[in-house]
């Protein structure tokens, strides 16, 4: 038994440098600093602490609980990452403006990696011809098995609402895309109160207006069973942590060919009596999707330690 497991757990639902928001199973909200001066901890996480001041509002953190899963993205200069213990990942895109099919492959092939559920949220459907266009972009992600559902999350509030709430009834939803699609928007539908909760995290990590920028954990019903993590926007998801021979492996319509390969060992580039590209070829795989996983092996190969 670890030295620590008589100590209280908590839930890590909002941090703002080495200040932390920790919240009891019985709901209290304790503001959480970790020891020493490098921190891991990311919103999801489930801590040992236990109290520092006579009020019983402030603690320090001893140590965190085994994880199930990490979301993170790396470039080649740093690693970010999302949450931990993650039920699903929800990735949000638009019919408008036009979304970039390589960020869209990256989310997924980090949420393979990490072995997360995926749920792709098209919204503004209420845009004819450009929804149209999305849905023809998004046909190879349902063919390989991608849920996609489809909403207008400005024009059909309702019915977005009642799509949502069940679908993410349970467990814990990390909310991914980038700036435009909506993502604020569908967090203040799903959790109404998420403008004033915002403004109570910054108080009480006392880092005023830019925790906006950080990621932070919404409870969606009373029984503290669904919850909504809101993320931080961003323009490049940087997949260096996964290894260039693994690639194929976390790209669902590749995968079932490369054991037909002629060789253990195949690029899917080059090489003679590849099933990968043959597959490609009879539009088995799209060629759009052999293009990104052409860029990403590129990108891959180059990477520097």
């Amino acid at each position: 038994m670890s030295r620590h497991q008589e100590l209280d757990v908590a839930l890590v639902v909002a941090g703002h440098g080495r200040h932390y928001l920790l919240e009891t199973p019985e709901g209290r909200e304790i503001k959480g600093h970790p020891r020493g001066k490098k921190s891991q901890l990311v919103v999801g996480d489930r801590v040992r602490w236990q109290v520092t001041d006579a009020r019983g509002d402030e603690g320090v953190i001893e140590a965190i609980e085994p994880r199930r899963n990490l979301l993170y993205r790396q470039d080649e200069w740093k690693t970010k990452s999302f949450a931990a213990n993650l039920d699903r990942l929800l990735v949000l895109v638009a019919a408008e403006p036009v979304f970039s099919e390589s960020q869209l492959s990256r989310a997924l092939i980090a949420a393979e990696e990490a072995r997360i559920e995926v749920v792709i949220l098209l919204n503004k459907i209420d845009l004819d011809g450009p929804a149209a266009f999305a849905r023809e972009r998004l046909a190879p992600y349902k063919a390989m098995g991608y849920e996609v559902l489809e909403v207008a999350l400005k024009t059909r509030r309702e019915e977005a609402r009642a799509l949502l709430g069940p679908r993410l009834g349970t467990g814990s939803t990390l909310v991914l895309g980038p700036s435009g699609t909506g993502k604020s928007t569908l967090v203040n539908l799903l959790v109404p109160g998420a403008s004033a909760a915002t403004g109570e995290i910054s108080t009480a990590l006392n880092s005023g207006r830019h925790t906006t920028t950080h990621t932070r954990w919404y409870w969606l019903d009373e029984a503290r069973q669904a919850a909504l993590i809101d993320s931080p926007g961003f323009q490049e998801f940087g997949i260096r942590h996964i290894e260039r021979a693994e690639l194929a492996r976390w790209m669902p319509d590749l995968l079932p060919f490369q054991a037909d390969c002629r060789f253990t060992n195949c690029s899917h580039d080059h090489e003679p009596g590849c099933a990968v590209r043959a597959a490609v070829d009879r539009g088995a795989i799209a060629a759009s999707r052999y293009r990104i996983y052409l860029e990403l092996g590129e990108e891959l190969t180059q990477k520097r330690w």
